[in-house]
């Protein structure tokens, strides 16, 4: 009997937790990390390394090659609105060609998925359409909860310029982090469910780890409340995918 999850999706503002949390699984031993939280070799699919390389095209057809920029303003505004889909529309692929090239990928291993989304651009309601059945069945859901002053202080605290790319050193800029994240559609899309959400008609196990004040920024708290959270899914996830 496996012993893992075999997709985790995590969701939340920019900056909410959700790449401390990543850190703190990977930096957890295999052992312990399958003990503790059911989770395997981490595989993460995450779609700010797609939409960036798009950002970065750009840059070099203007800069380069004197060439029109086919996806994004240089302010690194997306053109169209459903490029914000395409990305998901691309992780499902990316997923479908993860299990092409190994079928037996989930006997050790545990994909991590991970997106934020705003209402501006269609939010959760529109993300989540996207969502290929492979991805959403027998996966489970966490969604890491803060307001959007905790998402802007600490956007602020993690931006480094020298690596807007990075994933745990990458930001916004003010008036953009407000414009896209400052109003979220979690509490809507989440409505009326308790320990499964209907995400395309498919019943997800889900948990809200509520991260405020802050335990992302403490391994000594944070700790503990993935116990928490990943004890109280596994028990979901049994009863209806083992």
């Amino acid at each position: 009997m496996s012993e893992i999850f075999k997709k985790i999706i995590l969701l939340g503002r920019p900056a909410s937790g959700k790449s401390e949390t990543m850190a703190y699984l990977k930096n957890t031993s295999p052992e312990e990390r399958i003990q503790r939280f059911h989770v395997g070799k981490i595989l993460e699919l995450d779609d700010f390394p797609i939409l960036w390389e798009w950002f970065e095209q750009d840059h070099l057809l203007e800069k380069k090659l004197g060439k029109p920029r086919m996806m994004s303003t240089p302010d690194n505004d997306f053109i169209h609105e459903h490029q914000w889909h395409l990305l998901i529309e691309k992780i499902s692929m990316n997923y479908d060609k993860l299990l092409r090239d190994n079928p037996n990928l989930h006997d050790d291993t545990t994909v991590l998925i991970e997106f934020s989304r705003g209402t501006q651009h269609g939010g959760y309601t529109e993300a989540f359409k996207h969502l290929s059945e492979n991805i959403l069945k027998d996966a489970v859901l966490v969604y890491i909860n803060v307001p959007y002053e905790e998402s802007l202080r600490k956007n602020r605290k993690r931006f480094n310029p020298d690596k807007p790319d990075s994933i745990l050193e990458h930001g916004l800029p003010d008036a953009k982090l407000e414009k896209l994240y400052k109003i979220v559609d979690w509490e809507e899309v989440s409505k009326g469910f308790t320990t499964h959400i209907k995400i395309n008609n498919v019943d997800v196990p889900f948990m809200v780890f509520e991260n405020m004040p802050s335990k992302t920024d403490d391994r000594e708290l944070l700790g503990p409340e993935l116990d928490r959270i990943f004890s109280e899914l596994w028990k979901e996830y049994k009863k209806y995918f083992i």
